[in-house]
């Protein structure tokens, strides 16, 4: 790997920043700590010099090209609602907030596309396609995080079992290169054999071969009807190894989630509402399945419900609890949609990671997991995207030592991510690398792809200045 150096953020640089985007320039004492960190402080925080607003292209071309006149570090961030650390300035340099790029540009009623900024927030996005009879599939855990955010790090979400990943809405984008240039990739087509696809190399890319300032999003026409199960288990292997049985029985679900009692337990402490039964039939519930099917009308989805029904019941379920009214619907899925809050409310040291498996190793996978438990001093809570293997472990602490939990989680993530890949799955889902994952990335992928990738970063960005120390290159 090449030698880098980098400029320095100069008073008169400032200067030039402030022409190009008047009074929405940050430095010193001025730039709120929250720019310091993202959703999971354990890896560290990084000060950027300066923190520009963004508003449009042009704002960021012209930013960017100064910087790389310069040598000076440039960081994209949206929400900050990432876990890997992709969003954090390690190098000081300039941080380009993005989040009031946050304009809905308008739809194609007839291709099915929708052109937003950004900086749009996925939460947004839905209630506003929803409005239009519309549903943009994507739909991660983090209902605040930017569109941008979720295609540069390809985010999955709940309904990636039946819709998809981000990657498969994303049909064309604006983005600013590391010397400043604008340019388009994609098109508002469904298919393309045109060269090699930049698109696609930029979704995923966190950040470091260009910034992403506008979309071209897939919608679809929004289901008519939706109706959610919670399917209660004694024990976690019942459970998961009824996952494949679904699809087997032909049944297409819009969701297919895990949860261990534990974390739903602690989900229903940090709302304050009681929504999944603790006890049936005098069996004690360790686990359960909460599972959404969407259709045309009631009737087709209630010959769908008693068809899943069939299948969880000759594999172990105790019941099937139907929530069929919005009410229900909304406190199911608001359990489950705030784990991730509900722990760090009870935690004060936390890792993550998002491994993906394939579906007939989930139970495997986790068994396994489980059964490391004992060898550290650390909790392990899990939860997940059962329909397609991707599933979120946590490493919890409260009374151990910071560096003592560090060193026990390095070693805990080398030996489940080992085992991920013993099993055929990937160290990242839906999170991405980061620099918070960037050594297992190395581990796991070879030296050969490592090559690849660090020569694809040196090809868009020659001076390593957009976001570096992520991914695949170390400084």
């Amino acid at each position: 790997m090449q030698e880098v150096k980098y400029g320095k953020v100069t008073p008169d640089l400032i200067e030039e920043f402030k022409k190009i985007v008047p009074g929405k320039v940050h430095v010193n004492g001025d730039i709120n700590e929250d720019y310091f960190h993202d959703e999971m402080p354990i890896y560290g925080k990084g000060a950027p010099d300066v923190v520009v607003e963004a508003t449009t292209t042009e704002d960021i071309a012209g930013i960017v090209k100064l910087c790389y006149e310069k040598s000076i570090p440039v960081i994209p961030r949206g929400a900050g609602t990432g876990l890997t650390g992709a969003a954090v300035a390690m190098y000081g340099g300039v941080m380009i907030d993005m989040s009031k790029m946050n304009k809905i540009l308008g739809y194609d009623m007839e291709n099915f596309v929708v052109e937003v900024q950004a900086g749009v927030l996925l939460n947004d996005l839905a209630e506003d396609a929803q409005r239009q009879g519309l549903m943009y599939p994507p739909d991660p855990g983090e209902k605040f995080a930017t569109l941008g955010g979720n295609v540069a790090t390809n985010a999955g979400g709940m309904r990636a079992v039946k819709y998809g990943c981000t990657r498969d809405y994303v049909r064309a984008m604006t983005v600013v290169l590391p010397t400043g240039e604008i340019v388009k990739m994609g098109a508002t087509v469904s298919k393309t054999s045109t060269g090699y696809s930049l698109l696609n190399l930029m979704i995923g890319s966190e950040g470091t071969l260009g910034i992403i300032t506008e979309l071209t999003l897939k919608v679809i026409p929004a289901p008519k009807e939706s109706i959610s199960l919670i399917i209660p288990y004694e024990n976690l292997e019942d459970c998961i190894a009824t996952v494949p049985k679904f699809f087997m029985a032909h049944l297409q679900p819009q969701a297919l989630e895990f949860m261990e009692k534990e974390i739903v337990l602690a989900s229903e402490r940090y709302l304050g509402k009681s929504v999944f039964p603790q006890k049936l039939e005098g069996i004690d519930i360790g686990a359960y399945l909460l599972v959404t099917f969407d259709g045309d009308n009631m009737e087709e989805l209630e010959e769908i419900t008693e068809q899943a029904s069939e299948v969880v019941f000759e594999h172990g379920a105790i019941d099937v609890l139907v929530a069929d009214t919005p009410s229900k619907k909304k406190d199911a899925w608001a359990a489950r949609s705030s784990f991730l809050e509900a722990i760090e409310a009870e935690t004060k040291l936390l890792d993550e990671c998002d491994v993906v498996v394939p579906v007939n190793q989930i139970a495997t996978y986790l068994t396994f997991v489980k059964s490391l438990e004992d060898d550290y001093d650390f909790k392990i809570k899990s939860f997940g995207h059962a329909g397609d293997g991707n599933l979120h472990i946590y490493t919890c602490a409260n009374d151990m030592d910071e560096a003592v939990f560090k060193k026990q989680v390095a070693d805990f993530m080398k030996v489940i991510y080992k085992k991920a890949a013993d099993c055929g799955g990937l160290i990242s889902g839906e999170h991405g690398i980061g620099y918070g994952k960037i050594d297992y990335l190395e581990d796991f992928a070879g030296e050969a792809n490592m090559r690849i990738m660090r020569g694809i970063k040196e090809v868009f960005d020659p001076k390593m200045i957009l976001n570096p120390g992520k991914v695949c290159y170390k400084l």
